[in-house]
């Protein structure tokens, strides 16, 4: 059958188009999806209640309780450990501190030589062995940066570009800047040799320079960087490179030390109503800002709906720095204000803006969440302790039945911080200590200041952890305290005094 010319100069147009969007659907079902960019901001000494999403009245945080009101914010979060250089090796890993024996600060040594104790043995690196986050991301076609502290290690073997980061701004082996001001230089006694030592954790910068805002001015580079390369062509742009940021902020560590402006707005605020120094607070501001500064470049780069976006603390707060109120203890002890730490995921299309989770998750969770949040697939061989917090971002119930553990075989200078083993399991909390040799129970939905300690009325249940504690101790092969030779009973322990270069 012959069609007539009219009806052929009508019909070719459409047939036409009906072939191009034929093909484009077909483009479109081969390319690869877009897979999110990935920012995990870790501040150093936040304290649980240090937000206003989080409650207080005194710090001002508007633009990480913007965050939190764009994703899902966990009431029940805790860090790894009660001190960072375990917390950011379990991050990293997906590991508890006590299977990869890495589970004091770093570069610490024994505090006493006379205690009762000695201490377990520990790790003073991240091992390359391990197949950290950024490896596996990198290895998934991420470009990968670490901004910030890194605290696990030094040369040859444990820097950031060691496992996995192709960028290290600002990382190395010291847990905290001389200086918040450039040149941010230091005086560090090398605990090994008793030798004094200079370091700076940026070789550069400008008069007047403040860390914090200089690492943010690093990270909206790195994530104007990564862009700069992008193919923009509409047919292919979904194939642009990913990005992990890693920004573990040196803030709010000590020194106190913050912009002078900054500190004028909270000095004058009644002492009556602080939470806090007002150092502190300004410090605070300043993390509030860089969340902000980054927020507004992926805004203005239109990632800002691609990109998943982590939040959370190292552990507790400093008791020299922030009241943890209600919570009881401070950063170093293994009571809730040691360990409870806030964490915000924003994860555009999965987790349910505003949603509060009550789930108690855990630093080693971080590792399977990115995973599944970059589309790639778990390595429960290496987030061996960690779970993929997908459905409860999602809120489609909660994760499996589990149990929380932490060990901590050390002495430490903080108050209330003793060497200890504890577990959570439910509302339950089950703390151990080893010196002086103790049990504690607490059931945290009517005692969150864990001032009733329930061992000797609720044996049972105080029984059923102790022995799932000691369980899992030797199922990670838990590094034990054992009894000093040297310890003289008749000598009052002397606490190590930390200056430069704590934890």
């Amino acid at each position: 059958m012959r069609w007539p010319i009219t009806r052929l100069k009508h019909t070719l147009p459409l047939l036409t188009v009906l072939l191009l969007a034929s093909l484009a659907a077909l483009h479109a079902a081969d390319a690869p999806k877009q897979r999110p960019n990935i920012i995990l901001f870790l501040i150093d000494d936040l304290g649980w209640k240090d937000l206003g999403c989080q409650g207080s009245t005194f710090y001002q945080t508007p633009n990480i309780d913007r965050l939190a009101a764009a994703g899902a914010r966990f009431t029940d979060a805790y860090a790894a450990c009660a001190v960072c250089s375990p917390t950011r090796a379990a991050i990293l890993t997906g590991k508890y501190p006590a299977r990869l024996l890495l589970t004091d600060w770093l570069p610490s040594g024994r505090w006493d030589s006379k205690a009762k104790l000695r201490e377990g043995r520990f790790l003073r690196g991240l091992p390359v062995e391990e197949v950290t986050l950024a490896e596996a991301l990198r290895e998934g076609g991420y470009r990968t940066a670490s901004i910030g502290k890194w605290h696990l290690g030094s040369e040859p073997f444990s820097l950031p570009e060691h496992h996995g980061f192709e960028v290290n701004i600002g990382g190395n082996a010291h847990g905290a800047p001389g200086s918040y001001f450039f040149p941010y230089a230091g005086n560090w006694k090398i605990p090994a040799t008793g030798q004094r030592a200079v370091w700076n954790v940026l070789p550069d910068g400008k008069e007047g320079e403040y860390l914090t805002d200089r690492l943010t001015d690093e990270a909206v580079k790195f994530i104007r960087d990564t862009q700069a390369t992008k193919n923009l062509e509409p047919a292919t742009q979904n194939t642009a490179q990913p990005f992990f940021l890693y920004f573990p902020h040196y803030g709010v560590h000590t020194p106190l030390q913050a912009k002078k402006e900054v500190i004028a707005k909270y000095e004058r605020i009644p002492e009556a109503q602080r939470a806090g120094k007002p150092e502190y607070a300004a410090m605070v501001e300043s993390i509030d800002d860089s969340v902000g500064r980054v927020m507004a470049t992926l805004k203005e780069l239109k990632l800002d709906e691609n990109t998943v976006i982590v939040f959370t603390s190292d552990n507790g707060g400093f008791y020299n720095a922030t009241s943890n109120a209600p919570l009881r203890a401070n950063k170093g002890a293994y009571y809730e204000g040691g360990i409870r730490v806030p964490l915000i995921i924003k994860w555009p299309g999965v987790a349910k803006p505003g949603l509060v989770v009550s789930d108690p998750v855990t630093s080693t969770d971080l590792y399977p969440t990115c995973l599944a949040a970059a589309g790639l697939p778990a390595l429960p061989n290496q987030h061996q302790d960690g779970g993929n917090l997908r459905p409860l971002l999602a809120g489609e119930g909660s994760l499996a039945a589990r149990s929380l553990f932490w060990h901590y075989p050390h002495y430490n200078e903080h108050p209330s911080s003793l060497p200890s083993s504890v577990i959570r399991k439910g509302p339950w909390k089950l703390i151990e200590t080893f010196d002086p040799e103790g049990i504690e129970l607490y059931d945290l939905t009517d005692d969150l200041s864990e001032t009733k300690n329930l061992a000797t009325t609720e044996t049972a249940k105080a029984d059923e952890l102790r022995r799932e504690l000691e369980a899992w101790r030797k199922e990670v092969g838990a590094e034990m305290m054992r009894p000093n030779p040297d310890y003289d009973p008749n000598v009052k322990p002397a606490k190590k005094k930390k200056k430069g270069d704590a934890e």
